[in-house]
C-alpha cells in the first residue's frame, strides 16, 4: 500500500492510493488502454512527476518491471512495486442511505476553527447531523476545551452522529476542487464517503473515503 495502484482497461483508467485510514479512487472515462494491465507506482518518482507536469499530453509506456513518462522533454522511468494491490473495492461501503450535501468552502471553514479545540492526540471532531442541520464539535478534556458549530445542509436519512479525525476529514475536503460535496453514510461505525457535486471534469469520477474513529462520551 506504499504506491498507487494503477488499473488500465477499456473502458478507462483507474488510480487508487491508501494509508489504511483514507483512500482516494480516481477515474477517468475519457483515457482508454488497448490492452488491460494493472501495476503499483511508488510514491516518491509520482511526487517528482506532479511537480514537473505542466499543460500538454503525457504518454505512459510500462512493462513488468517498469513504468515510462513522457510530456514535454521530460522522460520519467520508475520501477513498479512487485507485488498485489489489496482488493479495495471491499472497504468501500456500497449501501448508504444517509447523504449530507453541503458547500464544500463553509464545510472545511468550520472543521479548520473547530479541529482546534480537538484533543491534541486523536484530532476528533464529532458531526451530529440531523434535518438540515449539522453540528460539527470538538472537546480536548486534558485541557478544557470545547468548541461547536451549527452549519445549514441538505440531507436524506436516518439521525446520526459519527467522528472523524479531523486532520483526514480536511485533507480530503481541502482536495475536493466543486463548490460542493456529498457526505454519504451508513452507520456511525463505518467510513464516510465524500464525493464532488457538480462541476466536476466530464469523464471524471473521484471517490474519497475515510475511515470513522470511536466517539468518547
Amino acid at each position: 500500500m506504499s504506491g498507487m495502484f494503477c488499473q488500465m482497461e477499456d473502458t478507462g483508467i483507474t488510480f487508487v492510493a491508501t494509508d489504511a485510514h483514507k483512500l482516494v479512487r480516481y477515474k477517468r472515462t475519457d483515457v482508454k488502454s488497448k490492452n488491460n494491465a494493472s501495476f503499483i507506482i511508488p510514491k516518491k518518482p509520482l511526487n517528482l512527476l506532479k511537480g514537473l507536469l505542466k499543460e500538454g499530453e503525457v504518454s505512459m509506456e510500462y512493462n513488468e518491471t517498469n513504468a515510462q513518462f513522457k510530456f514535454g522533454n521530460y522522460t520519467l522511468i520508475s520501477r513498479l512495486i512487485d507485488g498485489k494491490y489489496p482488493n479495495y473495492e471491499a472497504v468501500i461501503p456500497k449501501d448508504n442511505p444517509n447523504k449530507m450535501s453541503i458547500a464544500r468552502s463553509q464545510f472545511a471553514s468550520s472543521l479548520k476553527r473547530v479541529s482546534i479545540f480537538a484533543n491534541k492526540t486523536t484530532h476528533q471532531v464529532r458531526l451530529k447531523i440531523s434535518g438540515s442541520q449539522l453540528i460539527i464539535s470538538a472537546e480536548d478534556l486534558d485541557f478544557a476545551n470545547a468548541a461547536k458549530e451549527e452549519l445549514t445542509c441538505s440531507y436524506e436519512g436516518d439521525d446520526i452522529e459519527i467522528g472523524f479525525n479531523s486532520r483526514f476529514l480536511l485533507e480530503m475536503v481541502n482536495n475536493i476542487d466543486t463548490e460542493s460535496l456529498t457526505l454519504e453514510l451508513s452507520a456511525p461505525n463505518r467510513a464516510g464517503i465524500l464525493l464532488p457535486e457538480g462541476g466536476e471534469d466530464t469523464g471524471e469520477d473521484v471517490l474519497m473515503l475515510v475511515m470513522s474513529v470511536m466517539l468518547s462520551n
